[in-house]
């Protein structure tokens, strides 16, 4: 049977296209046929990452990626089919995340967990969201830029109180002020030379003050032998104090007093003589009327002694009648 020559070039065609795709997919790093170790990962952002990039594990690179689809219409999730090139024992608590080169190609990372059971061929890894360096640099730029902005807004905010406050009255006010303080300050500097004069060494007040001290201390040193004798003075006098019977004597103070109240109680009360005398109204009135007839008796004794005694032969009887008051002290008896 003889072939044509239309016929060869077909099928020499169809082979060559078929070699073609072969090579292209086997360049891409897939096969013809799905066989080998498969692992998945699922994401929500794959972030440019491709067919055929690279993964790797503690920076060697254990597979690629074969294939990328997504799980929904919605696009919330994709899925990345890793192809491995051997049968690695990955734990099962791994982590695959997506590790961004801004100058170069994206790859898969996956770091290695510690649990005691490993991936299977056909299992989903855990995965983990990697800013990358440019994400790290700007999720450590973010926060300072949102200080800077509160910080920028704040000194708006200052700059429209003090632009508030320093108006044309603020404004003398604080030249004012700025007076006071440069006549504060001409105070203190004549202050600072009155010290100065007080701190001279001559003529200073302070400098006399010392040699004041110095002439008291120094009349000190010359009567110490006075001062130790007036202190041993006052020493034996304090161990005379110490050794005299003070309690001894104040326990007979006491006995003293009582001995006085106790007078003074019977003096009060009517129980003895001098307590009835002192007390009796009765008593004080008779001895007054008593007091007060001796003193007419003897008045009347002396001016009519004739009518007691009669001792004239010749002379007449006296018949004047008896005083009935004592008479007054003549004025050269008085005192």
């Amino acid at each position: 049977m003889k072939i044509s020559n239309e016929t060869k070039v077909g099928a020499l065609t169809a082979i060559a296209i078929t070699l073609l795709i072969l090579g292209f997919n086997f360049l891409k790093g897939k096969t013809l046929f799905k066989t080998g170790n498969f692992i998945y990962a699922k994401y929500a952002d794959t972030k440019g990452i491709m067919v055929s990039n690279p993964v790797f594990i503690n920076g060697f690179q254990v597979g690629s990626v074969y294939e990328i689809d997504n799980a929904d219409k919605n696009l919330s999730s994709i899925i990345v089919a890793i192809k491995l090139k051997d049968n690695y024992n990955i734990p099962v608590n791994s982590l695959a995340s997506i590790r961004e080169n801004p100058l170069g190609t994206s790859s898969i990372e996956i770091r290695m967990g510690n649990a005691a059971q490993f991936l299977k061929s056909g299992d989903t890894v855990l995965t983990a969201t990697n800013p990358g360096i440019l994400g790290q640099v700007m999720n450590a730029l973010g926060p300072v830029g949102d200080q800077v902005k509160a910080t920028l807004h704040s000194l708006d905010s200052v700059l429209s109180n003090i632009n508030s406050i320093f108006d044309p009255a603020t404004k003398n006010n604080m030249q004012a002020v700025i007076a006071n303080i440069n006549r504060t300050t001409a105070s203190l500097a004549v202050s600072s030379a009155s010290i100065q004069s007080m701190l001279n060494a001559q003529t200073g007040a302070i400098a006399a003050s010392m040699n004041n001290v110095n002439s008291f201390t120094k009349n000190l040193a010359d009567n110490n032998d006075k001062v130790t004798n007036m202190l041993a003075n006052v020493e034996k006098t304090t161990e005379n104090l110490s050794k005299a019977d003070i309690d001894g004597a104040v326990e007979g103070l006491k006995k003293s007093i009582e001995s006085l109240n106790n007078i003074l109680a019977k003096v009060s009360s009517t129980d003895g003589t001098l307590g009835r005398l002192m007390n009796d109204k009765t008593l004080y009135d008779n001895l007054t009327n008593t007091v007060r007839s001796a003193n007419i008796l003897m008045d009347d004794l002396r001016v009519h002694p004739k009518r007691y005694v009669n001792i004239s032969v010749f002379g007449k009887k006296d018949k004047s009648g008896p005083l009935m008051a004592p008479l007054p002290v003549p004025d050269s008896l008085r005192k």
